[in-house]
C-alpha cells in the first residue's frame, strides 16, 4: 500500500513538472502575448513621434500585438531613455533612440541617467533623414552661398538659427556648418519645431535648421518658408529641387539624422531576435517605404551588432565636435 501511494505521488510529481514545462514553452513561445510600449523621448508632433507612431502601426500586423507610444519628453531626450533604461528587460517596454540619445548627450550632460553604450540593445534602425536649412519664403538669402556671404559680412550682429534645442542634431548640424564654412551664427534653442518655425515665419531668427520630416509640408507649400539645402550627401526625393549643401559649395558636408529602436540591456536573445525581425519586415513593405519617402525618410537598414558598430563611429564624429566647438548645455 504505501509503496503504491509513493509511486503514484511520484507519477503525479512527473506529470506535474513535464505540465510546467510545456507551459512554461507556450508562454515564452507565446511572446508577446500583450500589448507592447514604445517610450519616445521627445514631444509629440516631432520628427521622432513621426518615426515611432510609423513603426508602430508597420510592426504590430506581425508581432499579432498593438505597439503604444508613450511620449515622455525632456533634458534632450534624456528623460525616457533613462525610464526605458529602468524598464524590465521582457521585451514589453522598447524605446526609440537617436542620434541624440545615443551618440550626443554623453558628450554634454554631466549628469546621464544611462549609458548609451551599456545599458541598451540595439534592435533596429526605424529611418534616416537630412536636416534641412530654411528660410523665409522672403529672404534675400536663395542659397548656402548667400548665408555664408550675409554671415561673414555680419559677424558684429551674427545670423540667428534656430533648432529644436541645445545638443539636438540639429543644433549640431548648425555647429557643423559654421565649422565647415568659417562662419560664426547665434543658435537660437526652442522645444522643438512647434517653436522655432512660429520663430521662423515671425522673423524672431534668420534660418531654421531641423529634420527635414517636421518641415517637409511647410517647405513643400512654400509659401511662407524656403528651403536652402539639405544635409544629406544625396538630395532627398521627397525635395528633388533641393540642393545638399555639397553641392552649395561646402565638399564633403553630410549630415543625417536617425531613429532606432532600442530595449533595455538584458532583453532575451530570442525576444530581441522576434523584435528585430518584425521591425526588417515592416520597412521592407512597400507600402512602409512609400510612406517614408513621403515623409522625407529613407527606410533604415541596420540592425543588432551591426547597429551597436554605427553607434560606436558616430559617438567618435558628433563627441569630437562638441570638444572641438565648446558646445555645451548651459
Amino acid at each position: 500500500m504505501q509503496r503504491s501511494r509513493v509511486l503514484n505521488i511520484a507519477a503525479a510529481a512527473l506529470i506535474g513538472g513535464a505540465a510546467a514545462i510545456v507551459t512554461s514553452g507556450a508562454q515564452a513561445q507565446a511572446w508577446p502575448a500583450r500589448p507592447i510600449t514604445l517610450i519616445v523621448p521627445y514631444p509629440a508632433g516631432g520628427t521622432a513621434d513621426l518615426a515611432a507612431r510609423t513603426i508602430a502601426q508597420a510592426m504590430g500586423p506581425h508581432l499579432k500585438q498593438s505597439i503604444v507610444v508613450d511620449n515622455r519628453a525632456g533634458a534632450g531626450g534624456n528623460i525616457g531613455m533613462g525610464v526605458l533604461k529602468r524598464a524590465a528587460p521582457d521585451g514589453y517596454t522598447i524605446g526609440l533612440g537617436t542620434i541624440g540619445t545615443q551618440t550626443i548627450n554623453a558628450f554634454l550632460y554631466p549628469d546621464m541617467p544611462f549609458d548609451p553604450a551599456r545599458d541598451f540593445t540595439p534592435l533596429s534602425m526605424v529611418f534616416t533623414t537630412p536636416n534641412v536649412i530654411a528660410v523665409r519664403a522672403d529672404s534675400d538669402m536663395k542659397t548656402v552661398q548667400d548665408l555664408v556671404r550675409k554671415a561673414k559680412a555680419n559677424e558684429a550682429k551674427p545670423l540667428t538659427y534656430a533648432s529644436p534645442g541645445v545638443g539636438s542634431s540639429v543644433h549640431l548640424t548648425g555647429a557643423y556648418l559654421e565649422q565647415a564654412a568659417g562662419i560664426r551664427m547665434l543658435h537660437v534653442p526652442f522645444k522643438g519645431v512647434s517653436g522655432s518655425m512660429p520663430a521662423l515665419i515671425g522673423g524672431q531668427v534668420d534660418v531654421l535648421l531641423d529634420n527635414l520630416p517636421s518641415t517637409l509640408a511647410q517647405l513643400k507649400d512654400g509659401s511662407r518658408v524656403r528651403a536652402l539645402a539639405v544635409t544629406s550627401a544625396q538630395r532627398a526625393p521627397a525635395l528633388p529641387d533641393v540642393p545638399t549643401v555639397a553641392e552649395s559649395g561646402l565638399p564633403g558636408f553630410d549630415v543625417t539624422a536617425w531613429f532606432a529602436l532600442y530595449a533595455p540591456a538584458g532583453t532575451p536573445q530570442a525576444v530581441q531576435t522576434t523584435l528585430i525581425e518584425a521591425a526588417q519586415k515592416a520597412l521592407a513593405t512597400p507600402a512602409v517605404k512609400e510612406q517614408l519617402v513621403a515623409l522625407g525618410a529613407a527606410a533604415g537598414a541596420l540592425a543588432g551588432p551591426r547597429l551597436s558598430a554605427f553607434e560606436g563611429q558616430e559617438r567618435e564624429r558628433w563627441g569630437r565636435l562638441v570638444k572641438d566647438r565648446n558646445i555645451t548645455t548651459q
